[in-house]
């Protein structure tokens, strides 16, 4: 899962945004230097991280990556979970429109930053003011941001070329979503996340 489903299932689970949204920029124990309900929200992005990378859909979408982005796939695939999910937003959660949802996202998120890691203030400056969440979906976007992340890490150059294989198998990636998250929004809502 990338930012918006994890932001979403935390909502889902009234766990805290923050801490879901955090939890990539933390290592080791959270315990001494947040809350207990951001430390409980890093908890819970990890546990959803260990399970989406084992569902059988997830595992089955790895093997459809060419050899030469296998290896970046389980990336490439989060930042895909959250180009469906915006994308079909308005079924999976009728309740909230997307942009308030991120509105609401937003203020939480905001409340930790001032005690918040330099590269975490960095990317919530970004991912708010360029409106990623919602740019989400659009695929020329999700290639933007594919190539953004190779740029950064040279090690992850694959993820540039990895946009083909989301291309080529966009229409069987979007079934396995559609397999998969629902389960892990009911999940999430009977806190078994």
């Amino acid at each position: 899962m990338n930012f918006l489903a994890h932001l979403h299932l935390a909502h889902l689970a009234d766990s805290s945004l923050s801490g879901n949204l955090l939890a990539d920029f933390v290592r080791g124990n959270p315990a001494e230097s947040y809350s207990a309900d951001v430390v409980d929200g890093i908890f819970m992005h990890r546990r959803i991280d260990v399970l989406t990378d084992n569902l059988p859909e997830v595992k089955e979408a790895k093997e459809w990556f060419r050899p030469e982005t296998r290896r970046v796939a389980p990336i490439t695939l989060d930042v895909m979970w959250d180009h469906f999910l915006s994308r079909h937003w308005a079924q999976l959660s009728p309740d909230m429109p997307l942009q308030e949802f991120i509105h609401y996202a937003h203020e939480q998120v905001a409340l930790i930053l001032p005690e918040s890691p330099p590269r975490f203030v960095n990317l919530n400056h970004y991912m708010w003011s360029e409106r990623w969440l919602e740019r989400y979906r659009e695929m020329a976007f999700i290639q933007n941001v594919l190539n953004g992340m190779a740029s950064r890490r040279p090690r992850l150059d694959a993820l540039r070329d990895s946009w083909h294989d989301l291309d080529t198998h966009y229409a069987a990636l979007e079934t396995r979503f559609w397999q998969f998250y629902p389960r892990m929004m009911a999940q999430a809502k009977n806190k078994q996340l």
